[in-house]
């Protein structure tokens, strides 16, 4: 019998008790309590983008509700838009996709949900990143499997070692996580270390998660998908969706690319859980994928502005160093020559500098000496945000 644990007079599920939080929203909690007193707080602690969903996408979205897209729909989504994601995902990944392998859902999370669910439990294991998006250490161990974090280091330019990746596979390795660009350090991961992972799956016979939701958010260089490498067609899921991309996140619309085998069953979660997306969301999905993309490529060019402003600021501040990250919107400066934890350092900023930002362990052990700063705000608030780091730091030192 599973055991169980108390929250006030409510007794839950023990498998509760291992369901873990996204901190970012925590955070932004305590900084909205610190604008409520009147103080004056720079946020850069959320994962979203600052700009508006382009405005073909939101009138395809209209018209879809005035004619009616109201009602339910395939649990797998719109054939439009599942062939929309099956056309983008193999000209943009060089491989065939068809529409039977894409799962449409409410969001990225469901696909990561969905998939860990379907695949592992008791006794299995689950290879993610550390430091790595903290909800696919919860939901690994919510399904009851083991967590077994693969460090991402600053003199690998945060990409992971292969053969470190080897030596954590056992018999027991069902899945392994990755995430390219990744947050929180705008790592990419380069081709050889996806030919490893690609070798290292097709050897021990495990799938890949591929969370690929910044892919379309690169400054250098490209984000290759290990999805394309011979033998991962059947062996990988593409996460990825429209909230990045499109600055869509409260339509709430992403997507999993996979194995039809493995799509029928995640389908069988959406039926069980959300029964389906809605129809007008997923229409004006379609007008994302097939319509003009300059809106995108202007808001990717105004995040390499932004990028290349915070990287600067905070490599002119003592006790802090910063790489340059080649994707994403965030940055993850080193500040373990301030002396101090994380935490404590994230603590001060916001509650004496009032800048809104997360510790490094948010996102894993591997966080510690570490902060990740969304630039996903104006230049000019990023300006604001570097100078009151820098006069609060002074202090420390």
């Amino acid at each position: 019998m599973e055991q169980r644990f108390h929250t006030g007079s409510i007794v839950l599920a023990e498998r509760m008790s291992r369901l873990g939080t996204e901190s970012a929203f925590d955070v932004l909690v305590r900084a909205r309590a610190l604008e409520a007193q009147g103080r004056s707080v720079v946020h850069l602690e959320i994962g979203e983008p600052d700009f508006d969903t382009p405005a073909h996408i939101v009138e395809a979205g209209v018209d879809a509700l005035r004619s009616g897209q109201t009602h339910y729909t395939p649990a797998a989504g719109v054939p439009e838009l599942r062939q929309a994601i099956a056309e983008y995902v193999g000209r943009t990944r060089g491989v065939a996709c068809e529409a039977e392998r894409v799962v449409v859902t409410p969001g990225g999370k469901p696909i990561m949900f969905f998939t860990i669910l379907a695949l592992v439990g008791p006794g299995d294991e689950v290879i993610y990143p550390d430091p790595g998006f903290p909800i696919y250490e919860s939901v690994i161990k919510f399904a009851g499997a083991t967590p077994v974090p693969l460090p991402l280091r600053e003199e690998n330019d945060f990409g992971f070692d292969v053969a470190e990746l080897e030596s954590l596979v056992t018999e027991r390795t069902r899945l392994v996580i990755v995430n390219s660009p990744h947050n929180p350090t705008g790592g990419i991961i380069d081709a050889a270390a996806l030919a490893g992972l690609a070798r290292l799956a097709v050897e021990h016979d495990f799938l890949v998660l591929s969370d690929e939701i910044y892919t379309r958010m690169v400054y250098q260089g490209s984000a290759p998908s290990v999805i394309g490498l011979p033998g991962m067609l059947e062996r990988t899921i593409i996460l990825d969706g429209f909230s990045k991309t499109y600055a869509m996140t409260g339509w709430r619309l992403g997507y999993g690319v996979m194995p039809p085998g493995l799509a029928e069953q995640v389908t069988r979660l959406v039926i069980n859980c959300n029964s389906c997306t809605p129809g007008f969301s997923q229409l004006a999905a379609v007008a994302a994928l097939t319509g003009p993309q300059d809106e995108v490529e202007t808001m990717v060019a105004e995040f390499h502005r932004r990028r290349d402003a915070i990287v600067n600021g905070l490599n002119e501040i003592p006790g802090i160093t910063c790489r340059t990250p080649a994707g994403a919107f965030y940055v993850f400066p080193n500040i373990t020559g301030l002396g101090r934890s994380s935490d404590e350092i994230a603590n001060i900023l916001l509650n004496q500098a009032g800048v809104s930002l997360l510790a490094g362990t948010a996102f894993g052990r591997n966080g510690e000496g570490y902060l990740r700063l969304s630039y996903a705000n104006s230049l000019a608030n990023i300006e604001e945000a570097l100078d009151r780091i820098a006069r609060t730091v002074e202090g420390l030192l």
